[in-house]
């Protein structure tokens, strides 16, 4: 079996052999939020299960691909989709698309989810910006094989907070000039696939401001490579156990869409950042 760092150095050279740009930012398109790639200006789109070592998307309305370009002015690589514990992968399959980004050259990752909401008050299209998160998943491989990398569990290993405090800010503001509801907060990660019962919403209230069942393994290999990490999370629907609703797949897939532009707006003006200076100077 090839070590996790093979792995990473033939889905990375396989990359580069489509596509040799170096990208500055890397995104993560959750549920829903795919269609940001309709304004990338694409240079290359290549789909999971092309990349060497890559893991394969199943979930709803994740194309996974990779696609890779110009966004913005500035050069981005993102994944259409992406996979999941619940789907049979373990922490280190999850995180190294991560590596692989890394290992191409990106400074920021900014990874967006759909989510429930916890707390009341929140309106389904509202967007957390996290600050903080509770992993509640389960850790390691589910059928309890070896971990393809020797750092690929964080246990015992602390960060002091691997969202970057500044990027998020400037999110929030972005929000307050676009006149959309966002506000900073903390998700709490569990492993699915399944949505909450009554009495999990309310213990999960005690935890958090938003449930859902991604993005922590990615954030933490983000972390580990030394990656400023803004994420983003779409409310899809708010838990309220008193009067609770049910809650489909497609509901969520669809509120996620609609919600999609706000997520847009905030990501365009994060990249004005890493913009190229040299495509300032042509336009």
């Amino acid at each position: 079996m090839k070590s996790g760092q093979e792995q990473v150095a033939e889905a990375t050279r396989y990359v580069r052999s489509i596509w040799p740009r170096r990208p500055r930012v890397g995104l993560i398109l959750g549920t829903g939020l795919g269609g940001l790639v309709k304004q990338i200006d694409c240079e290359a789109a290549i789909a999971f299960e092309e990349i060497p070592c890559f893991p394969r998307s199943t979930a709803l309305s994740h194309n996974g691909q990779l696609v890779a370009g110009k966004l913005a002015g500035c050069a981005v690589v993102a994944m259409q989709g992406r996979c999941h514990l619940y789907e049979g992968y373990s922490r280190a399959e999850v995180g190294l698309p991560v590596r692989v980004m890394h290992a191409l050259g990106v400074e920021v990752l900014v990874v967006s989810n759909a989510s429930g909401g916890l707390d009341p008050h929140m309106e389904s299209g509202d967007i957390l910006v996290l600050d903080g998160h509770v992993d509640l998943m389960t850790h390691g491989n589910a059928h309890g094989a070896e971990p393809m990398w020797a750092d690929a569990t964080t246990a015992g290993r602390r960060f002091a907070s691997p969202y970057d405090a500044t990027i998020a800010e400037q999110a929030l503001a972005t929000a307050r000039r676009a006149g959309f509801c966002a506000r900073a907060g903390v998700y709490v990660a569990v492993t699915g696939p399944n949505y909450e019962t009554r009495a999990e919403y309310r213990m999960l209230r005690q935890l958090g401001d938003a449930v859902g069942m991604s993005t922590v393994p990615e954030v933490l290999v983000a972390a580990e490579c030394g990656l400023p990490v803004l994420a983003l999370s779409v409310v899809t629907n708010v838990a309220r156990p008193d009067a609770l609703a049910s809650t489909t797949g497609g509901e969520v897939v669809d509120l996620a869409e609609q919600a999609e532009p706000k997520l847009r707006e905030i990501v365009l003006a994060l990249l004005q950042r890493y913009e190229d200076p040299l495509d300032s100077v042509r336009a």
